[in-house]
């Protein structure tokens, strides 16, 4: 029997739309025949997940996303997953949705420490963690919180600045300004002032260094001299060591004792001194004694005729004797003092 060139064209058409049905499958991850290790998945949210995506376990591609589909209320999206091979995965193990922004979202499954593993068409346990963005969005969400309450109160604290800042307190602001100049020109001056004092060369302070110097060369030129001296020191210090200073004490004492006991017999009325010293009467006597001895004495030269008599025919003076001494002014000047 001769087949036709048409019924040629029309099977191989066919086989080709078939190959090519079967290989746009094969790619997306999807299979006509449902023949190997599936696994089950449910989330919240898709984050992007899309059939052909890759299936990683601990950052090694197992298998892909092999169909997604969502419940009738969007509020369940079911994910398959179909593995390489039969692994070991234990029945604790999570699924979670990797998203990329620079590529294709992923499905993650982390291995779980259970004993028991999972087997085909079983449900893995699912978890929500947050992307990149979503991480970078966490991140910058209290930064910008921050910054908007930063910028207001900025902004209130312009509204002062602009209030206060009214035009004689901008005048002052400019004086405030002006007389900053003056005091950082005068800082400027002082400053070239201290550099030119501390100059090594010429400045105050190397005249002060010369000066020590030179100090300090004099007392090394006169170091010989200064020994001399404090040998000489050193030998005074010993002689005067040396000196029995309690024998000296000891002297003093005695002699400090024995003028204590002078005064002492000074100030009794047992000795002749303290008697002297201390009796009254005595010294009335002595007063009295010496009040009539200058009577005396007055009147021997007021009449001396009454005492020694050298006239051969005058008659002794009996006129009345003196009873106290007579004031200096009524002495004749010859007698006066």
């Amino acid at each position: 029997m001769k087949i036709s060139n048409e019924t040629k064209i029309g099977a191989l058409t066919i086989i080709a739309i078939v190959l090519l049905f079967l290989g746009f499958n094969f790619l997306k991850g999807k299979s006509l025949f449902k023949s190997g290790y599936y696994l089950y998945a449910k989330f919240p949210e898709s984050n992007g997940l899309v059939a052909s995506n890759v299936v990683t376990i601990n950052g090694f591609q197992a298998g892909t996303v092999s169909k997604i589909s969502a419940s009738k209320d969007l509020k369940e999206i079911d994910v398959e997953v179909k593995l390489n091979q039969e692994y070991e995965i234990p029945d604790n193990s999570t699924a979670n949705i990797s998203s990329n922004p620079l590529g294709a979202s992923s499905l993650e499954i982390t291995l779980g420490d259970s004993k028991t593993l999972m087997k085909s068409k079983d449900t893995l346990l699912t978890v929500m963690t947050p992307g990149l963005l979503g991480q970078v969005g966490n991140q910058i969400r209290p930064l910008a919180e921050t910054a908007k309450n930063t910028l207001q109160h900025i902004d209130t604290v312009m509204q002062n600045i602009n209030q206060v800042m009214d035009s004689s307190s901008k005048e002052h602001l400019q004086e405030m300004v002006a007389n900053l100049s003056v005091v950082t020109k005068n800082l400027t001056q002082t400053t070239a002032l201290l550099n030119k004092a501390l100059d090594l060369q010429t400045g105050a302070f190397a005249g002060s260094i010369k000066n020590i110097n030179s100090f300090t060369q004099n007392l090394a030129d006169n170091n010989a001299k200064l020994d001399s001296v404090m040998n000489n020191l050193s030998v005074a210090t010993g002689k005067l060591a040396q000196v029995d200073l309690a024998t000296t004490l000891d002297k003093l004492n005695s002699s400090m004792e024995q003028l204590s006991g002078i005064m002492k017999k000074a100030n009794s009325t047992d000795g002749s001194l303290g008697a002297l010293l201390n009796d009254r009467e005595l010294y009335n006597n002595f007063n009295r004694t010496a009040k009539s001895l200058q009577t005396l004495l007055d009147d021997l030269r007021v009449h001396p005729k009454r005492y020694v008599n050298i006239s051969i025919f005058g008659k002794k003076d009996k006129g009345n004797y003196l009873e106290k001494p007579l004031p200096q002014d009524s002495l004749p000047a010859d007698f006066r003092k």
